[in-house]
């Protein structure tokens, strides 16, 4: 299986430049690769996969700012977003309820704030350096210490992230099957209050609650503090600013901390219990034209999901 080692270098970092700099470049490769698939698309209906757009734009600025083998994954990136528009398309033709619209095509990114993911093959990873420790991916001159090594390694993301970027390392570790029976199971509903409430068809089992609470104080808060700063920024005529940038990221990566940590406690609840099926319920739009109130919509940060 594969797994993923994160290094957040943040804004203030010295490596941070270098890195922006190599997500700019992918934006722009990113946007001119998409002028040439859409243009060919709208007016001559005609689809350029990744090898049809290579051989147009390999002599570009933009395709050549970049190593080669980073540029290619930039136009297969492309590639992917298109196959997934054409195969919504079908599905949209055939379950139109089952979408809020229309599917789009794949857009451009922003001129100047636009930022595209960076990815590093094997062949884009500096083999001696993985031997001391550390990662370095070409052109780029930037040194991340890593816990892996050259045998592990299948390849290094970069992800954009506006205030801070996320250096990726990713590693294959060999699967250990748990000794559990498929044929039990625990059945997950989802809450509020009550993160999720277990129970199992596994005879003795005990049902458990995970606290939700503490997200919805998270949230409460992060609602608060961003009610405040977009005060500040209207008077301005501003959007946004690096400290709303700043309490969003410490928002976004505290919720993802405590979501991670409940679905560890899950499965290792299941391990031990010796059961090999878990059953989460599927909520379609669940989401959308949300209104529980000021207050409930404060605590979970709905006006940022409704859509009118």
């Amino acid at each position: 299986m594969h797994l993923v080692e994160q290094h957040v270098i943040k804004r203030a970092d010295p490596r941070y430049a270098k890195i922006d700099e190599a997500a700019l470049a992918s934006k722009n490769l990113w946007n001119a690769a998409n002028y040439l698939v859409r243009q060919s698309f709208i007016f001559e209906g005609k689809y350029l996969d990744n090898t049809a757009v290579f051989h147009q734009i390999k002599s570009h600025e933009a395709y050549q700012a970049l190593p080669g083998k980073v540029s290619n994954q930039v136009l297969i990136q492309l590639h992917k977003a298109w196959v997934s528009f054409f195969e919504a398309m079908e599905e949209w033709h055939e379950h139109p309820e089952q979408f809020t619209g229309r599917p789009k095509l794949p857009g451009y990114k922003h001129k100047t704030a636009g930022r595209n993911l960076l990815v590093y093959e094997l062949g884009a990873i500096w083999k001696r350096d993985l031997d001391r420790g550390l990662i370095a991916v070409s052109g780029l001159g930037v040194l991340v210490q890593t816990a892996q090594s050259r045998e592990t390694v299948d390849q290094v993301r970069i992800v954009p992230k506006g205030d801070h970027s996320v250096v990726e390392v990713v590693y294959q570790c060999e699967a250990v099957p748990a000794p559990v029976n498929p044929d039990l199971f625990v059945a997950a509903d989802l809450g509020i209050n009550v993160l999720a409430a277990l129970t199992s068809n596994k005879p003795g089992f005990i049902p458990r609650l995970v606290n939700g609470r503490p997200l919805k104080s998270l949230n409460q808060l992060y609602n608060k503090q961003r009610a405040h700063h977009q005060k500040k920024l209207a008077k301005a005529k501003r959007f946004t600013s690096r400290q709303l940038e700043s309490i969003t990221t410490k928002r976004n990566r505290r919720i993802m901390h405590y979501l991670h940590a409940a679905s560890r406690h899950i499965i290792e609840l299941l391990v031990t219990e010796g059961i090999g099926t878990l059953i989460i319920g599927k909520n379609v739009f669940w989401k959308q034209e949300v209104e529980m109130g000021r207050k409930h919509n404060q605590e979970l940060g709905a006006p940022h999901q409704r859509r009118k």
